[in-house]
């Protein structure tokens, strides 16, 4: 299917050539027909051979129902502009025309109507003129008559030529409807109509409604009238929906496909358009058939932040407009650059962002989304319509390559540093190392210590790959003292009160610890680097299982030396606790004994 907006001046004959071409009547509402004038969105369609299904959304061409307008075109990838022969170029014209450049429509036929009333080349060679000036460029123009036909086949031919044009969708693409139109049906609930951009729909799905978060679930589907199980894009759909929230759907709101959308109510934009340069504060975005208040904050030549005052579903790349309702004109187009922009705090920060923004390409790139952000979450970077550059380094962490290694160089500094500033306790936390960098997870630092040769971790702590703590040297005696003593009686680790009369404090104990000298097996309990596999190899001779007054007796000490190494030899692997009184040594090869 194909989906083609109308646009031009009110009382051009848009809605009688849609007629003319389909046979169907666009203007929905009694009082459009009575008073000859469209209101508000009309749909409508044919066959035509080269073609297949075209649709036609009908828009008002009144200057006070242009919010109406921009529902209808905006999701709408080409356009039928018509002029009137016997009329010309006329304001809704040139605001039509302005609202198609603003989103940057290029694709499009010229229609000059009513050429029964008056000759069409004056009108024709106005409107190419103005066209020609915009995003749509160089179009093909017919001329055309609603009432004796002239010139229809020649119309549905540069139809047919046009729809061959347009840019295939992407089916696979994540779901955006935006709706145009939410009404209730009795017996089947609430039904949204909108034009199909990209993706797929099915019957069965669940979709998230942008507004709340809201999971609404596709009960029916319908395409031109015809009951569907699926409809991908283009297309006009109308959806049956049901769930929390369904009655309360309008247009403006959009559907999207779960947990792939970031909403977002602050906007770094590039502006397109003659009246950019000075802009009110208070303008309306229109973004597919939403309009929104929007606060402008210029950022510089050409660039603006948008403070939205409802949050909408919007990408890195997507088209939009702001309109100033009150003077009914579009001051500026646009291209969003960045959903997730940083705050703007410090002094010069705008001017910052506006030189940033510069070099931003205006569509999805992951490359140099990732170099501009540094770190960024692979489904955040999906939700932004950004397809991720590599693989994660963490989870679902991305990092800029360039950023990634400079964060590896600030780590090795930052461990020196610590080294340097605490002697006796070289290793830097783990949590302080993510502190110290600015991470947001443990998971990265670990990632990065995993591609860091020359540091080392364990105990939750990360050190040089030479670290060792100093002892003073009054500590390093009374640590020799210790271990004199306990080369002597292995197992026999120290009491409280010989250990306070060397002036070994816990902290020293650590550090002690650290740089090889002690083994710590429990609090304030320390033996000989060894003692623990030492002490294995004693069990080992012992009958299967045993208790622990009998490994106190082989060992040679005190149960209070005993319980806490029986209890480090457990939860090193190399014993096991069969129950409350006995254990068993494990053998690497075989398991228990």
């Amino acid at each position: 299917m194909h989906v083609i907006a109308t646009a031009g001046h009110v009382d051009h004959g848009k809605s009688a050539l849609l007629r003319a071409l389909t046979g169907m009547e666009p203007d929905r509402w009694a009082e459009e027909r009575r008073r000859g004038m469209t209101l508000d969105l009309g749909f409508v369609w044919t066959w035509l051979p080269g073609a297949g299904d075209v649709a036609f959304v009908d828009v008002p061409g009144h200057e006070r129902l242009v919010g109406n307008m921009l529902a209808g075109v905006g999701p709408v990838p080409a356009v039928l502009f018509v002029v009137a022969a016997d009329q010309g170029w006329q304001p809704q014209s040139e605001e039509h025309l302005s609202v198609l450049d603003a989103l940057g429509v290029r694709h499009g036929v010229l229609a000059v109507s009513r050429c029964d009333l008056a000759a069409p080349e004056a009108a024709r060679a106005q409107a190419l003129t103005r066209i020609a000036e915009t995003s749509l460029g160089g179009l093909p123009s017919v001329a055309v008559s609603a009432v004796t036909g002239t010139g229809l086949d020649a119309l549905r031919t540069a139809l047919v030529r046009l729809a061959g044009e347009l840019p295939a969708p992407d089916r696979d693409a994540d779901v955006r409807l935006w709706v145009d139109r939410a009404f209730t049906v009795r017996g089947h609930g609430t039904v949204v109509t909108g034009t199909l951009g990209a993706g797929t729909v099915r019957v069965g799905d669940r979709l998230q409604l942008a507004r709340d978060g809201g999971t609404l679930r596709v009960r029916g589907l319908e395409c031109l009238k015809e009951s569907r199980q699926e409809a991908d894009a283009v297309a006009r759909v109308a959806v049956n929906v049901s769930g929390p929230g369904a009655g309360s759907l309008r247009r403006g709101d959009a559907l999207l496909t779960p947990g792939r959308w970031l909403t977002t109510d602050t906007v770094d934009v590039r502006l397109r358009g003659a009246l950019a340069r000075d802009l009110p504060r208070e303008l309306t975005l229109h973004a597919g058939s939403a309009a929104v208040p929007a606060t402008v904050r210029p950022l510089g030549e050409g660039f603006a932040r948008l403070r939205l005052a409802t949050p909408l579903p919007l990408r890195v790349g997507d088209a939009a407009l702001l309109r100033d309702p009150g003077r009914h004109r579009v001051p500026a187009g646009l291209t969003v650059l960045d959903v997730r922009p940083p705050r703007l705090t410090r002094r010069g920060a705008a001017a910052a962002r506006d030189k940033e923004l510069q070099a931003a390409p205006g569509r999805a790139d992951g490359v140099e989304e990732l170099r501009r952000r540094g770190l960024i979450r692979r489904s955040e970077l999906l939700a932004m319509g950004v397809r991720p550059p590599a693989d994660p380094v963490a989870g679902e962490w991305l990092a800029d390559p360039a950023h990634w290694s400079a964060l590896r160089d600030r780590l090795d500094d930052a461990v020196e540093e610590h080294a340097a500033r605490n002697p006796l306790d070289p290793g830097m936390p783990l949590e302080t190392a993510r502190q110290v960098l600015g991470l947001p997870e443990r998971s990265l630092v670990d990632a990065l210590l995993a591609q860091s040769p020359g540091l080392r971790h364990g105990d939750g702590r990360v050190y040089g790959s030479h670290a060792r703590p100093t002892l003073p040297p009054l500590a390093e005696a009374a640590v020799e003292a210790v271990r004199a003593d306990l080369t002597r009686a292995p197992f026999r680790a120290p009491e409280a009160e010989r250990l306070r009369e060397l002036g070994l404090t816990p902290k020293l104990l650590a550090a002690a610890e650290a740089a090889g000298a002690l083994l710590r097996i429990g609090d304030g309990i320390v033996l000989m680097p060894g003692a623990d596999a030492q002490a294995a190899a004693v069990l080992a001779r012992l009958e299967q299982p045993f208790t622990t007054s009998r490994a106190r007796q082989a060992l040679d000490t005190t149960r209070r030396v005993a319980v806490p190494l029986l209890e480090y030899l457990d939860e090193h692997g190399r014993t096991v606790r069969l129950d409350g009184a006995l254990r068993r040594c494990l053998d690497a090869d075989s398991g228990p004994r």
